[in-house]
């Protein structure tokens, strides 16, 4: 039966499908929502039982602050792509989430993770071309409270990187000698501790990254093309922070409590804003074919000549 032929025998029907085509996008995600709530309860517990620093709190402020500022551009009609991908994601982490079939159910992290991405295709299907997707999706991931897990798996190996770094660039002025994430300079032994992984600093770093992308309109090309270069700033600022620590362990004169924190917080400042640097396009800068070129012909018809003595 074609469009036409419906609209005249079930006119109420079509009426109402056309309305729900021009649903507000406020309505769109909210229902979305509502349907992933059993994952936002599982993030607020871990949240509150102190299982987890509340950084993706942060994360989530970024991601509501940019559907406010976008909010008189937002699509009356979705983006079909990205809708269907939401819808997609929403059933799939319900799926994952009570068991798919034979297969049990995935950790609530997982699909936490699931959920959180087809929330980000929601809010894409609606939000103006220029605004890239993969900040938003960073964002998303980053609201995620996933700070003690990146600790679990990533905080040995990111120890023992650390501390290999450190041996070497103190090697010219200690003697320096590493086992493990431990390090014995000058014979005094120094241990790289879970809080000197550098794992809250990349997770700041990828904020940083994202958010900035973001305000900047870069795009997505661009902001994957320098990805890479934010996880090389965050290893060397870590690298550099805990061989300024090791150094005055080494040398018997450790840094007060107050120092320690002051050095850290000045390392992820100069961290985060070489990021914010990096993530802001650089500026179109004239070049010699912008300059009025002698013996040719100006904009207004003349004709500019020098003369050479």
């Amino acid at each position: 039966m074609s469009l036409a032929a419906l609209a005249h025998q079930h006119p109420r029907i079509v009426d109402w499908g056309i309305r729900i085509d021009r649903a507000p996008a406020a309505g769109w995600l909210a229902l979305q929502f509502a349907a992933l709530a059993p994952t936002w309860a599982w993030m607020v517990r871990r949240m509150r039982d102190g299982s987890d620093d509340p950084l993706g709190l942060l994360a989530l402020a970024a991601l509501a602050a940019l559907a406010w500022q976008c909010r008189r551009e937002l699509r009356a009609a979705p983006r079909l792509g990205w809708l269907a991908l939401a819808g997609a994601g929403t059933l799939l982490a319900t799926l994952l989430r009570t068991g798919l079939g034979a297969l049990p159910a995935l950790p609530p992290l997982a699909t936490a993770l699931v959920a959180v991405l087809a929330l980000a295709c929601g809010l894409l299907a609606f939000l103006p071309r220029r605004v890239a997707a993969l900040p938003i999706a960073g964002l998303a991931v980053l609201a995620l409270p996933l700070l003690s897990s990146l600790q679990f798996y990533a905080g040995y190996p990111l120890r023992v990187v650390t501390a290999e770094a450190s041996r070497w660039l103190l090697a010219p002025g200690f003697s320096v000698a590493r086992e493990g994430s431990s390090l014995l300079v000058d014979g005094r032994l120094v241990i790289v501790d879970a809080p000197c992984s550098g794992v809250q600093m990349v997770w700041l770093g990828y904020f940083t990254a994202c958010a900035v992308a973001l305000w900047a309109r870069q795009d997505d090309r661009g902001f994957l093309r320098r990805l890479p270069m934010v996880g090389l700033l965050v290893l060397a600022g870590n690298i550099l922070r805990n061989s300024v620590l090791i150094a005055f362990e080494g040398a018997g004169h450790p840094l007060a409590s107050w120092a320690h924190n002051l050095l850290g917080l000045l390392v992820l400042a100069v961290v985060c804003g070489g990021i914010a640097r990096l993530m802001v396009p650089a500026r179109t800068v004239p070049g010699f074919a912008d300059q009025p070129i002698p013996g040719l012909i100006t904009a207004q018809g003349g004709r500019h000549v020098d003369t050479v003595l």
